[in-house]
């Protein structure tokens, strides 16, 4: 039977992917298939916001407490942050090697199997850091053991988000993967949220020495609880069908690749573009919610409690419009609503810093909430996009290497350059016009792709298999 016989062919009508296509249009296999779909994205938003509570946990923790803890001996506060912020950056440095192997393992085995291993190695890695010395009591080893810690959270981080979406986009209807693949992005800010709220909450009941001292550990070792939930529920849902049927097939014919150095052979330009969109919205993110504590109470000595308030309510909105972005996304196209966010993400740093300077809490809370809902024009769409640019075979492979790869130039660095920055030139401009670098790179990017709104995963696969078939055949 020939690939075009078992699958729709390119340009065919779409046959759904996700559960819809069982459903029908209306009915109760409908209500069902939708149903269905709501517990795997709650699977993956569950193990989502568990991984990104601990590693935004950590990201806050650099800027306000590790600076001082693992390295007290830095000539400056400013070198204290860089330092913390460097062992943050060994995080972003796992995260492609953890992309790589828990690419090809999810493309072999399975999300589901993946996504368990992930989680659990990310919760027993941050509730470890909560239990470390300080400098003042081990010395160097208090340093290199947070490191060891920080390479296992960011190496679990690595395999995570490539199978939280793909568990949702591969089960999505086609017409809305747009909106139903965004939640687990949504669930990045809802980590985020609960990491500043815990923190929060200490550090208004705790004076500052005994934050300092023990209060922020509190926060790592509630991981575990989370850690426990999230396992469950993910020891629940299905894999995909598309999957099932590409790993199936995948086995009845050996000679079909899958994994990193196929999708690298076979996809070159997906990966790249993949980085290339990843660019400016990983910069913006932690410029906005790492860079912003460090210059505000660094600069303007700003209290703490309230800059995390400030940051609580940003995640608060920053969840609620990513799932709206998203259906934004599958009504007008992919490529005009990342575009926007590339160019009104270039324009952010111009206009919030100066508010920043203006002090007052209200107009801090609209500076960095702005950003991150310029930021959400880029994010939302993520996982549709990277999904609809490589094949099932090796889709987990495609998308892990595109978005963690970046993370080491892009995410790991940015706090770093722009602490440096600040340093060197004692002003944000220099920090401004590093985000609109960055922005022109993406919005570049966003030109040179085809617009997959409304795609055919199966189509997609079809081609894959078309093109797979002519690359065995002789000259």
């Amino acid at each position: 039977m020939s690939a075009n016989s078992r699958i729709n062919r390119p340009g065919a009508p779409a046959q759904q992917s996700g559960p819809s296509q069982q459903a029908g249009a209306s009915g109760s296999g409908g209500r069902a298939a939708i149903a269905g779909l709501k517990k795997v994205v709650v699977a993956s938003m569950v193990g989502t916001v568990v991984e990104w509570y601990e590693f935004f946990l950590y990201a806050t923790a650099a800027s306000l407490v590790f600076g001082k803890f693992f390295f007290p001996n830095a000539s400056t506060p400013l070198d204290g942050i860089i330092a913390a912020f460097i062992t943050y950056a060994v995080g972003f440095i796992a995260r492609p090697l953890g992309g790589v192997v828990f690419g090809n393992i999810g493309d072999r085995l399975g999300r589901k199997q993946t996504l368990q291993a992930t989680i659990i190695l990310v919760g027993a890695s941050t509730f470890l850091m909560g239990c470390l010395p300080g400098y003042n009591s081990v010395g160097y080893w208090a340093p290199a053991l947070l490191v060891i810690l920080r390479f296992a959270q960011g190496f679990a981080v690595g395999g995570e988000w490539g199978g939280a979406v793909l568990l949702v986009a591969e089960q999505s209807p086609d017409k809305s993967r747009g909106f139903w693949a965004s939640w687990p992005q949504a669930a990045v800010p809802v980590g985020n949220l609960l990491a500043t709220l815990v923190l929060l909450t200490m550090s208004w009941i705790l004076p500052e020495d005994q934050f300092l001292s023990w209060g922020w550990r509190v926060a790592f070792w509630l991981s575990a609880v989370i850690v426990v939930i999230g396992y469950y529920i993910r020891t629940h849902v299905s894999e995909a069908p598309i999957f099932l049927e590409a790993r199936a097939k995948a086995e009845q014919e050996k000679a079909t690749g899958y994994g990193v150095k196929e999708v690298i052979r076979a996809y070159p330009k997906g990966v790249l573009q993949a980085m290339g969109l990843r660019f400016a919205e990983n910069i913006l993110y932690y410029i906005i919610v790492s860079f912003t504590i460090v210059y505000l109470v660094t600069v303007h000595h700003y209290n703490t409690s309230q800059l995390l308030l400030a940051l609580l309510i940003a995640h608060a909105v920053h969840f609620a419009v990513i799932p709206q972005i998203g259906r934004l996304a599958d009504k007008i196209g992919r490529k005009p609503v990342y575009l926007a966010g590339a160019v009104l993400g270039a324009s952010w740093a111009f206009f919030a810093f100066p508010m920043f300077d203006t002090l007052n809490p209200v107009i801090i809370v609209f500076a960095v909430t702005i950003g991150l809902c310029f930021h959400a024009l880029m994010y939302a769409g993520q996982p549709a996009i990277m999904a609809e640019m490589f094949p099932t075979r090796m889709r987990y492979s495609g998308v892990s290497l595109g978005y963690q790869v970046t993370s080491i130039i892009a995410g790991s660095l940015a706090p770093i350059i722009a602490v440096a920055l600040l340093q060197q030139y004692h002003s944000w401009v220099p920090v401004a016009i590093y985000i609109l670098v960055a922005c022109v790179i993406t919005a570049a990017t966003v030109f040179t792709l085809k617009e997959t709104k409304g795609a055919s995963l199966r189509a997609i696969d079809a081609q894959d298999e078309l093109r797979f078939e002519r690359s065995k055949a002789p000259e």
